[in-house]
């Protein structure tokens, strides 16, 4: 009985009764049977990936150059209509073919020399960029060359300068400069703002957006405020950019038709009804407290574990039915 339920169950096993510690008031023993959980190594729901998680980018795959090196060549990259590039398991269900433009390798890092000094670069051209809502400018500083997104005061021939100083005074910034944004006095419109310093901007980076320098904690951290009105504590040497994003009427651009859609990798949703929540109504609520960033320098302890004896000898492969 115990191995014919053990096999149904997959997981379960009966063992033989144990005797407790008690003691009944017959003067025996009591005997207690007991049910043990094994192994299962046919779980089906294990590294179940989300469709806003940065291990994998369910909409197209960038082949980058083997040696690694930063060129401004357009890149080839293959759409993979929201499915798992390793699995195959489709993720986002709204994510289609569409085109297969060239990739623009954009430099999110405007951090200055940390020597102190100022870098200046040159306007070359500003341009569209298939791949994402603002513009792109190509800048030149000697014989480098990259892209970076542009603000809406960047034109062909303009100079922009990239700091890592903190001055004792905060400064206004000129629009398309970059500081330490503990430089930058209270009240600054700014964009391209790191999380932690010298990693790339993280936040506003979308066309059109931009924030603003609420004030300075005692601990020395920087509170932006997002467009969202949430507000964020940072470290004062993570880098921003003076100014706002590129492309302001992006978001109102008319798209016309579903073949447009398409086109641009938008797939129809499944048209399955389903009764709405808190998540499709406007409610009033308090903002939540300032968010700090903790950088966490302790590297994870894995343990890989390996057996070769148990479990099912078919590879386990991770399952999503999550359909957006």
């Amino acid at each position: 009985m115990a191995s014919s339920l053990s096999a149904r169950l997959k997981f379960l096993s009966i063992c033989r009764p144990f005797i407790t510690e008690g003691v009944c008031h017959g003067g025996h023993a009591k005997l207690v049977p007991t049910v043990t959980q094994e192994r299962c190594f046919n779980i089906r729901h294990i590294n179940r990936p989300a469709p806003d998680d940065r291990k994998f980018n369910y909409k197209f795959q960038v082949y980058y150059p083997k040696d690694g090196k930063y060129t401004i060549k357009h890149l080839d990259m293959e759409s993979t209509c929201g499915r798992n590039p390793i699995t195959g398991r489709k993720i986002v269900g709204t994510a289609g073919k569409g085109m297969d433009p060239k990739y623009r390798w954009v430099d999110f890092n405007r951090c200055g020399p940390s020597d102190g000094t100022v870098k200046e670069e040159q306007v070359i051209e500003v341009q569209y960029d298939p791949n994402r809502g603002p513009f792109i400018a190509l800048v030149g500083s000697r014989a480098h060359l990259r892209y970076i997104l542009a603000t809406t005061t960047m034109d062909l021939g303009s100079i922009i300068r990239s700091h890592s100083v903190i001055p004792e005074i905060p400064l206004q910034g000129k629009p398309g400069d970059s500081h330490p944004i503990g430089a930058l006095a209270l009240g600054s419109e700014v964009c391209h703002v790191e999380r932690f310093p010298g990693e790339g901007a993280e936040y506003l980076l979308a066309a059109g957006v931009s924030g603003v320098v609420k004030r300075k904690l005692e601990d020395g951290k920087m509170v932006l405020q997002l467009p969202s009105k949430h507000e964020i504590a940072i470290d004062p040497y993570c880098n921003a950019v003076c100014g706002q994003v590129s492309n302001l009427e992006n978001s109102k651009i008319h798209i016309g038709s579903a073949t447009r859609l398409r086109w641009l990798r938008y797939y129809p949703r499944s048209g399955l009804w389903q009764r709405k929540d808190g998540y499709c109504g406007k409610k009033m609520r308090a903002l939540p407290p300032v968010k700090h960033f903790v950088k966490d320098r302790v590297k994870p302890y894995i343990v890989e574990l390996k057996c070769d004896t148990e479990g099912s000898r078919s590879p386990i492969v991770p399952i999503c039915d999550r359909v957006t």
